[in-house]
């Protein structure tokens, strides 16, 4: 499935700065960034679960918030882009 994450975490507060950069990091490693606080993910439903479970334990529920879109796997169709997109298609062949 394609899911789109996309995330606001209160910077001014202490631990603020920390966790955003940790959120970044964390989706980075799940998916591809595509504007500065909005990623783009192929996950399968369990990891799905776990990358909610992980985000959920960075972020501060009281100050920050996270949204998670599930496009499913017809994505195609529901995603239009204007302007420049350094993006790459997560479903082409990738070469090593």
């Amino acid at each position: 499935m394609h899911v789109l994450i996309t995330y606001d975490v209160k910077t001014s507060d202490e631990g603020g700065q920390r966790r955003l950069r940790r959120v970044a990091k964390t989706c980075s490693d799940w998916g591809q960034r595509v504007q500065n606080s909005v990623f783009e993910c192929k996950l399968d439903p369990a990891q799905y679960t776990k990358l909610k479970a992980i985000l959920g334990e960075i972020i501060d529920l009281q100050h920050d918030s996270l949204r998670f879109y599930n496009l499913g796997s017809h994505w195609h169709g529901r995603v239009e882009h204007l302007g420049a997109d350094r993006s790459s298609n997560p479903d082409a062949p990738l070469i090593i």
